[in-house]
């Protein structure tokens, strides 16, 4: 099996899976439900975004459309890239499965923007329904995305003495994300991690196995004795 046949398996893997959560969370749960999976930290928080990952927000419907396009490019360029990056033996493999990381995580996300406000109905005060004889609620580009991990790990207020929020309540961590936007984050992360031996020269390495052997041969070489004997 070939690096990009390998590459193309990951993007499915992730995308089927980030999908079936999606749909099944929008077809199961109206906007703002709570499912909690394990105590009070770990938590289905349905919730829908207009923009990036983790729900922030690109404003006005421009800004929508700009993002979506902007996305497309961006998912056509990583694309290139990691076909071109998997004719390259000499990359890790490891390097070429964070790129496909990213771009499943883009896709996932995109399906979402292009699709979803076309096949759904809307989810407030009900639950929505796929495919509704009426129609979706948006038009093609203005899909939202579907989020659904929301992990509020500690709570508690910031100190006074901090300007402009203090006394104000926190959570850690408050974002609330899906699969895709983990895929994203995932890849980055282990670039960043791994990125010298992602990139680290063989040229490199070889010159130094080569110095640090001369230089061992050198400290355990014996000169001759040169001392003459007397007649």
């Amino acid at each position: 099996m070939s690096r990009l046949t390998k590459s193309i398996l990951i993007i499915t893997l992730i995308l089927i899976a980030d999908q079936v959560l999606k749909i099944w969370i929008k077809t199961s749960m109206m906007l703002g439900d709570e499912i909690v999976v394990f105590k009070n930290w770990f938590i289905l928080h349905f919730v829908e975004n207009n923009g990036m990952a983790f729900g922030f927000e690109f404003a006005g419907e421009y800004g929508k459309m700009f993002l979506t396009v902007f996305r497309l490019v961006a998912v056509g360029a990583i694309g290139w890239y990691l076909a071109k990056l998997s004719k390259n033996k000499e990359l890790p493999f490891g390097f070429i499965v964070s790129i496909a990381l990213i771009l499943a995580g883009a896709l996932g996300n995109i399906i979402d923007s292009l699709f979803y406000g076309m096949i759904f109905e809307d989810s407030y005060g009900k639950v929505s329904a796929i495919f509704p004889d009426g129609g979706g609620y948006a038009t093609f580009l203005h899909g939202k995305v579907v989020d659904m991990f929301y992990f509020p790990l500690l709570e508690g207020r910031y100190p006074s003495w901090i300007p402009f929020v203090g006394g104000d309540p926190f959570i850690f961590f408050r974002p609330v994300f899906n699969i895709a936007d983990s895929s994203i984050t995932i890849g980055i992360f282990s670039i960043m991690i791994f990125y010298r031996q992602y990139f680290n020269k063989p040229e490199e390495n070889s010159s130094e196995d080569e110095n640090a052997v001369n230089d061992t041969f050198t400290e355990e070489t014996i000169e001759p004795d040169q001392t003459s004997e007397k007649v």
